[in-house]
């Protein structure tokens, strides 16, 4: 087993790279007055993040087998560094897109995926692992769920440039803590990369969320640009399936998506943080739009999001030794469920302190969910695959942070004549995916399995 110190860098990356995607929530006010755009437009830009996020990551996970897992890591903390001091000293909104959106975007798509690679491989046992994935799994609820209050405090105390400043300074800590990690395996620069299957992958995506996002300017087109998206990610996979029947190596193996208890993972994976980046932008949007509330106040009601979380991830391997992942998922869902009821009946009540209850539920039932999904997948699959299925294992739950962000954000513009009923409206469709999230559990298996490198399920 690894030194204890060897999971600080990482879970301090999935900290700071969940809190770059929720920190800007509570800066909306703030940064649109100060950068003389819309609130809207902040948003799409804290959407593209996410988007670039999810577009880049497999092809990023694949390239950790020609670079090496550590050098991947340390790029991709310079790349988001370099974002960071960016978007602190842009002047408009094109700037902060280019250092937040795409630059920000890139280097965590870059740094992510050896995260989870390495805890994979430094921890082999069960319980080991899962106790490894509880903490690199909080550092990511936690910083997901402490950005808009951390954010909001720098922000009312100093300036929302700051907050990237901060996040500028945790870089240079974590980048001095990985220069001691040992990459377990050898680098394989020799080996083929799937450069049309990149282009195509990450298109898709982009043009399947755009289309998304274009829905408060013009549905046809909304509808169009989805379509476009769905088709392009149909050529993707048509064009993996020409390489594997040829023999030779595509960007994702198909063989990923034959292991069925893999996919319902995935897809819980992908409502779980939908509904945590979905939630957040909704309430600090709502808080601060409608309400008038400034960056602190907003960020002080997330603290109890940020509890639950805290609470129910560092209590996975405790949780894991006494219920069955399943059962930890199912029952995450239905009380987060239960945490946005909670929300929807507040919703017209008056002062931010009711809104505290449903974000506690929401982080208590979030932070069961995350550490079972993610140890479900990556115990599913042999070590020589595990870049693939990182890569792929982030994509889809950044896709579900982008898709969360989309969506609250499309039906809050729809809506903009009556916010209120714009708050109310944009919490059902995240209602019916926490619900879909506990039906989708169900069909994973009852018990778990020990993993092994021959590809059981966990």
């Amino acid at each position: 087993m690894p030194a204890r110190w060897t999971l600080v860098p990482l879970a301090l990356a999935q900290f700071i790279c969940s809190f770059a995607g929720s920190n800007m929530n509570v800066m909306l006010n703030d940064m649109s007055r100060d950068l003389d755009t819309t609130v809207q437009g902040i948003q799409v830009s804290i959407t593209l993040f996410l988007l670039v996020m999810a577009a880049l990551m497999i092809p990023f996970g694949k390239l950790t087998v020609q670079l090496g897992r550590k050098t991947c890591f340390v790029l991709g903390l310079s790349v988001y560094g370099l974002g960071a001091l960016l978007s602190a000293l842009s002047p408009g909104l094109g700037v902060l897109i280019l250092g937040n959106s795409i630059l920000e975007g890139a280097g965590t798509a870059l740094l992510i995926p050896p995260v989870y690679i390495l805890v994979t491989l430094y921890w082999t046992g069960l319980a080991d692992r899962v106790r490894a994935f509880g903490v690199v799994s909080a550092a990511g609820g936690i910083g997901a769920a402490t950005g808009p209050l951390i954010g909001g405090w720098i922000t009312a105390a100093l300036s929302w440039r700051a907050a990237f400043l901060f996040q500028a300074l945790v870089i240079v800590l974590i980048l001095f803590l990985a220069m001691r990690l040992k990459d377990p395996l050898p680098k394989e620069p020799g080996r083929p990369f799937d450069v049309t299957g990149a282009v195509l992958s990450a298109l898709g995506l982009i043009i399947f969320v755009l289309g998304i996002l274009a829905a408060d300017n013009n549905l046809l087109w909304s509808v169009g640009l989805m379509l476009i998206g769905a088709a392009v990610i149909v050529v993707f996979f048509r064009w993996v399936r020409r390489l594997e029947r040829r023999g030779r190596e595509p960007l994702l193996s198909t063989a990923l998506f034959r292991n069925r208890v893999s996919n319902l993972a995935l897809v819980t994976q992908n409502f779980q943080w939908l509904l945590l980046m979905g939630t957040s932008m909704l309430v600090a949007s709502h808080l601060q739009v409608v309400r008038q509330y400034d960056a602190i106040e907003t960020g002080v009601i997330f603290s109890a999001a940020t509890l639950g979380i805290l609470v129910s991830s560092l209590s996975a391997s405790w949780l894991v030794r006494h219920f069955s992942q399943r059962a930890l998922i199912i029952s995450g869902f239905l009380v987060t469920g239960v945490g946005l009821l909670l929300l929807l009946l507040v919703g017209a009540v008056p002062g931010a302190w009711p809104f505290a209850p449903g974000l506690l539920a929401i982080g208590l039932g979030l932070g069961a969910t995350l550490t079972p999904s993610v140890n479900i997948v990556q115990s599913a699959f042999p070590e020589e695959t595990q870049g693939e299925i990182s890569g792929l294992s982030r994509s889809v739950s950044n896709l579900g942070s982008s898709f969360g962000t989309a969506i609250v954000g499309t039906l809050l513009a729809l809506t903009a004549v009556g916010p209120a009923d714009g708050y109310l409206v944009a919490m059902i469709p995240l209602l019916a995916v926490a619900l879909g999230g506990a039906v989708v559990a169900g069909f994973l298996p009852g018990r778990s399995k020990s993993p092994s490198n021959t590809g059981a399920s966990a």
